[in-house]
């Protein structure tokens, strides 16, 4: 029990400041979502629409640099800190690769937008977001990966600083270049291209600083030395971070799929499905970061073969998260209505986003456990298995399910948009139990494994 205690102040010690920094990102695009919206509709409509295209690039792609948490977590356990350093310098090239395959796609994504019939004036802003956070994307998976080689040695809060003072520097950077301040003249919605990317520079330049300054990250010896990349560790990253970055996809893309299929339903069923996922989003952060936490726990007690501590924690994730979960699922129960409420003034819109989150407060449990299990699984850098078990439980089971529910009649009745909320309660409950057994086989096996 003394063991289990320590690494429950572990867990908290990581995960708040994780948690933290979750909120901050969230709070940056928030910011980003108001102000652009005070500028005019047509700013917010082309944000929006701009964001859309991006997600699931930014997911896929810098997806694949959250390998770097347990690989770094690995050696840390191992002691093996300038091979932390090394591995760093190498998945840092890696990085750069990967920022500069998003800067094209970013330049190139609104060559897209005729396909959708949206307005020019709006697809005129789109663009110029997307060329602006096109800097900013570049920026962005070089701070991804320090941000993860800091979070796999557990140094979880400078990463949280960074965030929240990049969320605060924000506020004014997009009242500057939104609404044309000091001699700049107004850009409305591509203004928030410009702040974010000029955010995301600083961002990584500060996190570099705090780096090279720092006494905790001397012992890597990260930028003591130039290191070429080599294919071992590229194929090593590229292994683990591809069914993460591509699982992410596949979550991103069964909420986005979700919408789509409403979209017949009508402007209130889209914009009450939005608004409900837009409040789990922000309660799914709770989760979210316990697992990211889990990964770096784990990982580090692989690297120490102390496998049976780490069975214990990943244990202690899902008993977190299920308490984190009961948490959340009682103050969507509770307040759903102010919360809603907050979001819009339609009667239509408000009842229908109010039945819906219902089902969201269902699924909070199954959340919560997955992403435990799934954070504990990449700190055993076991990512492919549950990468086939995304795909088969959200694109075969919830959308499918959640479509049939929704348009056809089962036993006399048409869910309509709760169909494809029950479609996703169930996805996510058989992934979540198949997640958990995955995890117990895999524990088990490192188990065994050291007793041959």
């Amino acid at each position: 029990m003394k063991d289990w205690g320590q690494q429950l102040k572990q867990f908290l010690k990581i995960g708040i400041p994780i948690y933290g920094s979750q909120m901050s990102y969230m709070g940056m695009s928030v910011t980003d979502t108001i102000i652009a919206g005070q500028a005019s509709s047509r700013d917010l409509a082309g944000l929006a629409i701009g964001n859309a295209l991006t997600l699931p690039i930014f997911f896929l792609l810098g997806g694949i640099l959250f390998a770097v948490t347990p690989i770094v977590a690995h050696l840390f356990g191992e002691k093996k800190f300038e091979d932390i350093g090394e591995k760093v310098r190498q998945i840092l090239w890696i990085s750069i690769v990967i920022g500069l395959i998003g800067f094209l796609l970013y330049r190139n994504l609104s060559t897209f937008l005729p396909f959708f019939n949206i307005d020019p004036s709006i697809s005129m802003i789109s663009d110029g977001y997307l060329k602006a956070l096109s800097y900013g994307f570049f920026a962005n998976m070089i701070f991804m990966c320090l941000r993860c080689y800091s979070e796999g040695m557990g140094l979880t809060l400078p990463v949280f600083f960074v965030a929240f003072a990049g969320m605060l520097l924000n506020i004014p950077l997009d009242i500057i270049f939104v609404y044309g301040y000091f001699g700049l003249p107004p850009m409305g919605g591509v203004g928030c291209g410009i702040a974010t990317s000029i955010n995301l520079f600083i961002g990584l330049f500060v996190l570099i600083l705090i780096i090279i300054y720092k006494k905790e990250y001397a012992k890597t010896k990260l930028f003591w030395r130039f290191s070429k990349p080599t294919r071992q560790t590229s194929i090593e990253l590229l292994r683990l971070g591809l069914p993460i970055g591509l699982g992410i996809f596949v979550e991103v893309s069964m909420f986005s799929g979700a919408a789509l299929i409403l979209a017949s339903l009508g402007e209130g069923v889209v914009s009450a499905h939005t608004i409900a996922i837009s409040i789990v989003s922000v309660l799914f952060m709770l989760p979210a970061s316990i697992g990211h936490a889990a990964a770096t726990i784990i990982g580090k007690l692989v690297g120490e073969k102390e496998f049976v501590r780490a069975k214990d924690a990943a244990l202690i994730a899902i008993l977190i998260c299920l308490l984190g979960s009961f948490f959340n699922t009682a103050i969507l129960l509770a307040f759903r209505g102010p919360l809603v409420g907050i979001y819009t003034g339609s009667r239509e819109v408000f009842e229908i986003a109010y039945h819906l989150l219902m089902f969201g407060a269902i699924f909070q449990i199954m959340d919560g456990i997955q992403m435990a299990a799934l954070g504990s699984l990449r700190g055993y850098k076991d990512t492919f298995i549950p990468m086939c078990m995304l795909i088969f439980s959200y694109w075969f089971l919830a959308l499918p399910v959640g479509s049939v529910l929704t348009f056809y009649q089962v036993d006399g009745s048409v869910f309509g948009p709760s169909g494809i909320w029950i479609g996703m309660v169930i996805g996510l409950s058989i992934f979540s139990s198949m997640i958990v057994l995955r995890l117990r086989y895999v524990s088990k096996k490192f188990i065994l494994g050291c007793n041959k």
